[in-house]
């Protein structure tokens, strides 16, 4: 009752004449629930005769696309969502082509298309059928509000549960685990997945394996470390001199090599004097008196 599944339009059709209860005082029609409740279980246990690989549901408008995914994640069926392309059902020729045994369908009305290419080849369809639908090519009706999220959601949740007790999958149906409230998510609103405790994926795994890794070992070996007493022994070499150096043994110099390194630094001594030296000013020349 408060999903409103029960609440039809202003329209009647002759074709859903026989399921509509009585008219508000606002000219809304309402459908006759015992009905109702009536073709939605069996509709449900005929849907449970099928292999869920071969039932598809066709869902072209934004909330019955959306209890129908839920529905198909539930029970494993297929769904075309949006609008129906012709041909889908007929055209063998098609990538998408499918080729369902029994077919469900959120509007006749909107999925027009979808009802005739399924009368023709002779593929039963349930039809969810409001009061201004026609139920041509309809194999069951199923009569209900089929505009409202709320109610889409609950025929769609009412269904799997339904095929699940029918296959033996329950034995009651508190037994039935998904919730009336997940089937009016949509995918939007649904929370993301939170992993295991303890979970790691394969790309963290392997950067944690790289990190803890000892690293390969390589052909030069690494410079060791110089001692103090290498340090220090280093220091006085550079100290003394380039003669101690390396442990290089030098010649002291003869007496001719002192006296040319004396005479060429004679020579260069006056050139630095004469470089360093200011220059004189010139004295200026005086005025002669008047």
């Amino acid at each position: 009752m408060e999903a409103g599944i029960h609440i039809g339009t202003k329209l009647r059709v002759i074709d859903m004449r026989r399921f509509i209860y009585r008219t508000r005082n606002d000219g809304l029609y309402v459908l006759d629930l015992r009905k109702v409740d009536e073709r939605i279980r069996m509709a449900g246990k005929l849907l449970a005769k099928f292999d869920p690989k071969d039932i598809i549901v066709v869902a072209s408008r934004t909330y019955s696309s959306a209890a129908a995914n839920n529905f198909a994640q539930a029970t494993g069926c297929g769904v075309v969502a949006g609008r129906f392309i012709p041909g889908r059902f007929t055209n063998v020729a098609r990538d998408d082509f499918l080729e369902p045994k029994i077919l469900i369908v959120c509007d006749p009305k909107g999925e027009h298309q979808a009802v005739v290419e399924a009368g023709k080849i002779g593929i039963p369809t349930v039809g969810l059928c409001d009061t201004d639908n026609f139920t041509s090519f309809i194999d069951w009706v199923v009569p209900c509000n089929n505009k409202g999220r709320r109610s889409l959601s609950l025929i769609f949740w009412l269904f799997a549960r339904e095929m699940a007790i029918a296959n033996g999958k329950i034995s009651s149906y508190e037994d039935f685990k998904p919730t009336l409230e997940e089937f009016e998510m949509q995918e939007a609103e649904k929370p993301a997945a939170v992993p295991a405790a303890g979970a790691v994926s394969a790309a963290a795994e392997s950067v944690i394996e790289n990190a803890t890794a000892p690293a390969a070992p390589s052909d030069k070996a690494a410079p060791e470390a110089p001692d103090d007493d290498d340090k220090d022994e280093a220091a006085d070499d550079s100290d003394d001199g380039p003669e101690h150096q390396a442990g290089a043994s030098v010649q002291p110099p003869t007496d001719e090599e002192k006296k040319a390194a004396a005479d060429k630094k004679e020579k260069k001594a006056p050139a630095r004097k004469k470089a360093s030296a200011p220059k004189k000013e010139e004295p200026k020349a005086e005025k002669k008196a008047e």
